[in-house]
């Protein structure tokens, strides 16, 4: 006989320090136990992630249990470290804060690569690419052209 599926109450995503959560506001209001969570999560994100924002995916279920999944770092958080500054730019079009080089955008979609909704590297680069202009930051030899799918029929 197989088990009995426990009702999800609550799929919620917040952003917490790696190693140093703690019960409070933040998570008082998803109905878990918050010395457990904190606890779990603090073992999981110690080692590695000691210190960085860490978005986590916490499901609630019926019986007040839950389960979390940690995803990886913000891409802004990572191409700021990599840019050396503290924060973007105000204006895209006017503010240019700060230039990183292609290979420093490729590691952040290797370190990225399981969060990303993208194919390919070349793919996730450009959605790097994409928030690095939003914040004012450049990639040394990108070109950001449209790339023309040829599989697609043309109209007539």
């Amino acid at each position: 006989m197989a088990a009995k599926q426990k009702k999800i109450i609550r799929v919620a995503v917040v952003q917490l320090i790696g190693g140093q959560a703690k019960p409070g506001p933040t998570l008082a209001s998803y109905g878990i136990n918050m010395a457990e969570f904190c606890k779990q999560f603090n073992d999981a994100t110690r080692k590695e992630r000691n210190g960085d924002i860490v978005p986590c995916v916490i499901t609630t279920f019926s019986d007040k249990s839950f389960k979390f999944v940690c995803k990886s770092t913000p891409a802004s958080v990572l191409l700021k470290r990599a840019a050396e500054i503290e924060k973007g730019g105000k204006n895209q079009l006017t503010d240019n804060v700060a230039t990183i080089t292609k290979e420093q955008a490729l590691a952040i979609v290797k370190q990225k690569k399981e969060d990303l909704n993208a194919y390919d590297d070349e793919m996730g680069l450009r959605m790097i690419a994409g928030t690095a202009k939003q914040m004012g930051i450049k990639i040394k030899d990108l070109d950001l052209t449209p790339v023309l799918n040829s599989n697609k029929k043309k109209d007539k």
